[in-house]
């Protein structure tokens, strides 16, 4: 269930929690150290992380393949936080001739910590078929029986390749993180449907995207009429929608202020279905891919 529902404008002191179908539960407002972050000085990002840690970012997003583990381990170990308040993610990063126990083990060894709230598949593209991509699920399944990962999910999945994973699963993935933003909505293959009727939590990342890279768009308009109602920014707006349709927000900012600004402003107010659903409206009107954009067709919208 989703701590935000039945919430006035203003009611909210806190980054709500989304409860995932394992039981386990999951901030809605995470930092992640993702492809901005990945480029990065070793002692940059160690200082980023725990900047966000200091202000309230209790939900950490890594990956293998963002070669950042070690920081992200350091800046958890640095930060003095108790490791029970922390959610921290991490990704395997390919699957084609990959011992994933193995991967998994040295990511643990990486960051530092005996155990990962949210293990993910990163990528549906390396399995060579899907068979493989089943037997690979079976991996993390077997993973968490162990106790290592609580919750495991994929990241960049498609309905078809969700349906793959499914037809063989003894535990579904409890989610799903993928690019979303007004401007790539998934709605040619209905993917946010599908997760909602199969109980997959979908994490957002990119979802500042219409705000920033892929201005101008039809979004803005409406983004700087709502930020001047609300008294926010143009990204806490962006943020707002995601987690006002129930989804978890993944933010990659390297500024303080910025940071401060969205734990601060994000709780103290929240979008009608009308302005949510505006929004979506004037996003589809627009098409715009910020990532894996080798792996898509230029107008492929799922």
């Amino acid at each position: 269930m989703n701590s935000t529902s039945n919430t006035g404008p203003t009611q909210v002191e806190y980054i709500p929690r989304l409860k995932l179908e394992d039981g386990h539960e999951i901030p809605m407002l995470g930092y992640g150290l993702g492809t901005a972050r990945s480029k990065d000085e070793a002692e940059k990002v160690t200082d980023l992380t725990m900047t966000a840690i200091k202000n309230g970012y209790y939900h950490l997003d890594g990956a293998q393949s963002y070669k950042n583990e070690t920081e992200l381990g350091a800046a958890i170990k640095k930060s003095g936080v108790d490791r029970s308040k922390l959610f921290v993610t991490t990704k395997l990063q390919s699957m084609n001739g990959t011992d994933v126990s193995g991967e998994f083990a040295g990511s643990l060894v990486r960051l530092g910590l005996s155990y990962v709230d949210l293990y993910l598949i990163h990528a549906p593209f390396s399995a060579s078929s899907p068979e493989q991509l089943q037997a690979t699920w079976a991996d993390l399944e077997a993973i968490q029986a162990t106790g290592r990962a609580r919750s495991i999910g994929v990241s960049n999945f498609s309905v078809a390749q969700l349906e793959t994973i499914l037809a063989t699963t003894r535990t579904p993935p409890a989610v799903n993180q993928i690019e979303y933003h007004p401007y790539l909505q998934h709605n040619a293959d209905r993917l946010l449907d599908f997760c909602r009727e199969k109980k997959i939590a979908v994490a957002a990342y990119g979802p500042l995207t219409a705000v920033t890279r892929a201005k101008p768009g039809p979004c803005d308009d409406v983004y700087a009429h709502l930020a001047k109602k609300y008294g926010v920014s143009e990204a806490d707006i962006a943020l707002r929608w995601v987690i006002d349709q129930g989804m978890v927000a993944i933010t990659t900012s390297a500024s303080e202020q910025r940071l401060a600004g969205y734990m601060n402003k994000i709780p103290a107010f929240k979008l009608t279905p009308k302005e949510i659903e505006t929004i979506a409206q004037e996003g589809k009107k627009k098409h715009f891919r910020a990532f894996w954009t080798n792996r898509y067709a230029a107008e492929d919208r799922t």
